[in-house]
């Protein structure tokens, strides 16, 4: 069987793609690769066709066997110890050792063929919220690889930027509910700097800082959330929405970031610093 072995699987490493669209009217989130742009660009890398799934590292600490010769392409959070955004022949045999990323939190490892995990409602993801798609990787666990895709993009090297490791700023737009704050709480949400609080996940980044001043008490029927949502629960500190998040909540959403901050809060670590600017 093509494909490899996982020694060891860090603090977490699951399967992704690019998601289950259309299921939100069975309250079935999106899931699929936090950073969509570094999943892609490793699936580019090796002739991958849009979609095919690849492993989303967490932190590093992954340790992987080839148990036959592969073509991988690694990217995103730059890990210690492995290539970075080039696609690489690892022969059978071979170990593949990711340690903690310089900068960032979650790193891509496409193979070319792609993952061959049975499909769950259409998609091969792991969804930690609903707890559909394959369970996170595991010491011992072989995943096979496929042998679905296209000619190999002739690139010996992406020439991308780390993500950031200092204070990141992402531009909002106002949400629906932006009318539950004050003009001093909307202030006080496009001025400061969050910390990320070590209770961030896949289903969303919670931010530590200063609580916002609302205009309106109680809450909201519950109603439909989308990725990037910023929901404000009671304790007035954000929660920013990542691909794992609840399809309905009944917290206001103060604002939405665009798509390229989405990519850019899914490389957040624990103790970074955020700025919201409106756009």
């Amino acid at each position: 069987m093509t494909g490899f072995t996982v020694l060891e699987p860090g603090p977490l490493a699951t399967i992704q793609d690019g998601g289950r669209r259309g299921q939100a009217a069975l309250g079935i989130p999106l899931s699929g690769a936090c950073d969509r742009a570094s999943y892609a660009l490793a699936n580019r890398l090796v002739g991958n066709r849009a979609g095919a799934a690849a492993i989303e590292v967490t932190f590093g600490g992954l340790v992987l066997h080839a148990d036959t010769d592969l073509v991988v392409a690694i990217t995103g959070a730059p890990c210690t110890g492995v290539p970075l955004n080039a696609p690489t022949v690892v022969k059978a045999g071979e170990v593949l050792r990711f340690g903690p990323p310089r900068s960032g939190l979650r790193t891509y490892v496409a193979v070319r063929g792609g993952l061959d995990v049975p499909p769950v409602l259409g998609s091969r993801s792991t969804d930690l919220l609903s707890g559909l798609g394959p369970a996170p990787l595991t010491a011992g666990q072989t995943v096979p690889v496929g042998c679905d895709h296209g000619p190999m993009p002739g690139v010996d090297l992406a020439p991308v930027a780390d993500p950031p490791s200092a204070e990141v700023v992402v531009q909002v737009t106002p949400g629906p509910r932006r009318d539950w704050f004050t003009d001093a709480g909307w202030a006080s949400f496009t001025t400061q700097s969050y910390v990320v609080s070590s209770n961030s996940n896949r289903v969303g980044v919670r931010l530590e800082g200063d609580p916002l001043e609302r205009d309106r008490e109680g809450e909201l029927p519950s109603e439909g959330m989308a990725l990037g949502a910023i929901q404000i629960p009671p304790s007035g500190l954000p929660v920013i929405f990542l691909t794992d998040h609840p399809v309905t909540g009944g917290y206001p959403v103060i604002a939405y970031l665009t798509t390229a901050a989405v990519d850019l809060c899914a490389q957040l670590r624990p103790g970074q610093t955020l700025r919201f600017t409106a756009g």
